[in-house]
């Protein structure tokens, strides 16, 4: 079995890492002895011919299929026209719902940024504190 190193660690190339890494998974091994398929029995052959001649034809006529998307493309065009799209609401016009949601996302992406950079200045200058409050650090024990 080969492995190879990837950003440090060993990772077979059909164990488990292999797929989280994006490596080519491992093509599926063929069974030793081909598997040999026997052809349907005759009664179901003749089932499936009977159930084709009974199924009806489809009964769509081209000619109403067009006429349908004519009338669709004709009540899209006059939706569009009877309720245009905004191009920038106005003052005076209320904004579109997703618009609030994204600026609130903006908003708690910002301040979870900055929580983080705070956090991690605070952790940094409680280390410092604690490496250069240590004169003699203490002897580390082992347990066995």
């Amino acid at each position: 079995m080969a492995s190879r190193k990837v950003s440090g660690l060993a990772h077979d190339d059909v164990g488990v890492g292999a797929g989280i890494l994006g490596d080519v998974a491992p093509e599926p091994v063929a069974p030793a002895v081909p598997v040999e398929r026997r052809p349907p029995p005759d009664g179901y052959r003749r089932a499936i011919e009977a159930h084709r001649q009974a199924a009806p034809p489809s009964r769509v006529d081209p000619g109403i299929a067009e006429a349908v998307e004519r009338q669709t493309r004709a009540m899209r065009e006059l939706s569009r026209r009877a309720f245009p799209e905004p191009e920038v609401p106005s003052d005076d016009q209320p904004a579109w719902v997703g618009t609030a949601r994204i600026q609130r996302r903006r908003e708690s992406e910002a301040t979870r940024a900055l929580a983080l950079r705070r956090a991690r200045a605070e952790r940094a200058a409680r280390q410092e504190q604690t490496v250069a409050g240590i004169a003699h650090p203490a002897a580390l024990r082992t347990t066995a």
